[in-house]
């Protein structure tokens, strides 16, 4: 089994890091508890009553940092939030000292720094706490959450949809991998400028997990090689938080990949995702964006539920949480 949380140790690291780490039911029972809580925000027993969660961004964030903070506070927590300049790892403090104060002090910590997935671990396995990965550079498993979500609450079920992303393999198109490989037949193409392509480990990953549930993912690098049948177009942009890219003329490469009303004509019925924030005229064209087949407001939306799911989930509980997460391969 795929399963990093299963470590053995005195204090193994816990919470969610990646999306890879689940089994595909925890993940799809994750995306379905977020519609419901996106449908009735007070459709819970508020489970994080009594604790404090730590939400730390040391990048810019909109949604993500809303959306960890007022969930925690409608599940019954008391946030504390750190900015970029707060911590004294801004002094040279190490991360393992960092952990080991916060864990005497949070119940969990939600957390996006300027450092490796490594780095979110360490703070779980020094401080003895849940953490999760509210963005790291290798990965961005509760937007993964949230597109799952909106994909249920669009398509009922998303069983068998067929998803085409369009731009560069980053952290959103890593955590949207290892969503889809947990859906039934899902077919996604990820159609990525040469040279800007998933990590081939990951895609190789989210592969094989597919296959288990009879997805199928492939990669292509030509917006000429695009499958007849769309039910979503997805795409990010370009400029990537916190990344820059090693090709002076890297807009070039990526002209083809725009998304725009004549892409979209080729599957009438599609609709269009995008995890936000946009650069109109980039990867995208305003009447797109803004237009009737966009589910990119609903997807921002949709962050809320996705966050107050993951705290519920991870916090252990939300009323079934040895059966809803997999406690034994999971969290413990």
């Amino acid at each position: 089994m795929d399963n990093d949380f299963a470590r053995s140790g005195p204090d193994p690291a816990r919470g969610l890091f990646s999306l890879a780490e689940l089994e595909p039911a925890v993940i799809r029972e994750l995306a379905a508890r977020s519609v419901e809580l996106f449908r009735d925000g007070n459709a819970h027993d508020r489970p994080l009553s009594g604790r404090v969660a730590g939400v730390l961004f040391t990048k810019t964030s909109t949604r993500t940092r809303t959306a960890f903070t007022v969930g925690a506070i409608r599940l019954g927590a008391v946030p504390v939030t750190y900015g970029p300049q707060d911590l004294q790892l801004n002094t040279g403090e190490s991360v393992a000292d960092t952990g080991r104060v916060l864990g005497s002090m949070l119940d969990l910590l939600v957390a996006r720094t300027s450092g490796p997935l490594a780095e979110l671990r360490q703070l779980s396995r020094q401080g003895g706490l849940p953490v999760i990965n509210a963005m790291a550079a290798e990965e961005h498993p509760t937007q993964g959450v949230t597109d799952l979500a909106t994909l249920h609450l669009a398509l009922g079920d998303p069983a068998g949809v067929s998803v085409l992303y369009m731009g560069e393999g980053n952290n959103t198109a890593v955590a949207l991998a290892h969503a889809l490989a947990a859906v039934p037949g899902a077919r996604v193409i990820f159609c990525t400028p040469p040279g800007y392509g998933l990590p081939v480990g990951e895609l190789a990953r989210a592969s094989r997990r597919a296959a288990a549930v009879g997805a199928t993912l492939e990669e292509v690098h030509d917006p000429a090689h695009l499958p007849d049948r769309v039910d979503v177009v997805y795409t990010t942009r370009w400029q990537t938080t916190g990344t820059s890219k090693p090709d002076a003329d890297w807009r070039e490469t990526f002209r083809p990949f725009h998304v725009d009303a004549s892409l979209m004509a080729r599957w009438p019925e599609a609709l269009f995702l995008h995890d936000l924030p946009a650069h109109r005229g980039d990867e995208v064209a305003g009447d797109v964006l803004d237009g009737p087949r966009s589910l990119a407001w609903t997807q921002a939306a949709m962050k809320l539920a996705g966050a107050m799911a993951v705290l519920e989930w991870v916090s252990g509980r939300d009323g079934d949480a040895d059966t809803k997460n997999g406690q034994d391969a999971g969290m413990r």
